[in-house]
């Protein structure tokens, strides 16, 4: 409880300045916050969002799974042979260097417009985070636990399951988390460009029917999504390095 407190209280405060702040607006292009939300509640119904919001969270979970599978794979390979990363970084760099966004054109012109293309999307921008902070985490791991791995002959699939995953697994829960923001950035993106649904989508055709207020209650809903997916990972962290946590909470005390 106190825990959500704090987290609703600047939120909390954040829009009651903006309703007062905007309840005499005459902006077109900035209505007041009370007719932002009425708009929101004649919206977004049930209907709107099985139509368009299920949708945009299929292809998010579906790209952002896909991520963090090749990039874990990946990224336990590469970082647990030398000369194979020692190859793979000038790529890795490159690759990473390259704004997804730049990259829908040229990924429509071979996926075509369907949900696949916004999947890859998703997938070209979140694999590279996963990706290098699971090198940089099989990199690190401890060498005395390594050598002791390989005294008792723990190789192939147990190490893998015992010694790197585990040794590695606080970064790469930290690219997860990064990759979590990114695919929701492209996955807007991805339905601006061609698509007939998905909050993207229908952000952008309020915009260009001028209906601002509806617009506004996309983005509004767009943050309340990115708000809510970032607090259930929150959870599945916690449950997942929680030996982490309470090692790092016994450290401190």
């Amino acid at each position: 409880m106190r825990r959500a407190l704090r987290l609703l209280t600047l939120p909390a405060v954040l829009f009651a300045l903006w309703y007062a702040a905007s309840l005499g607006s005459e902006n077109f292009y900035a209505p007041p916050l009370r007719t932002i939300l009425s708009a929101f509640a004649d919206t977004w119904t049930p209907d709107r969002l099985r139509a368009d919001v299920l949708p945009s969270i299929a292809r998010l979970a579906a790209g952002y799974a896909l991520a963090a599978l090749l990039g874990v794979a990946a990224g336990v390979a590469i970082g647990a042979n030398r000369r194979l990363r020692a190859a793979a970084e000038p790529l890795l760099e490159f690759f990473r260097a390259v704004p997804p966004p730049v990259l829908v054109p040229v990924i429509m012109l071979f996926a075509g417009i369907g949900d696949g293309m916004k999947i890859i999307v998703i997938v070209s921008g979140c694999v590279w985070p996963v990706l290098l902070n699971t090198v940089e985490g099989v990199r690190a791991v401890d060498g005395v636990l390594s050598d002791t791995a390989r005294a008792y002959g723990v190789t192939g699939p147990a190490r893998l399951r015992h010694l790197l995953l585990p040794a590695a697994s606080p970064q790469i829960v930290a690219g997860l988390r990064q990759a979590l923001s990114i695919a929701i950035i492209l996955m807007v993106i991805s339905e601006m460009f061609a698509a007939s649904n998905g909050l993207g989508f229908t952000i952008v055709q309020f915009q260009r029917s001028f209906a601002i207020p509806e617009m506004w209650s996309g983005i509004i809903l767009l943050g309340l999504l990115g708000f809510a997916l970032s607090e259930l990972f929150r959870l599945a962290e916690r449950r997942l390095l929680a030996w982490y946590h309470g090692l790092r909470d016994a450290s401190r005390s």
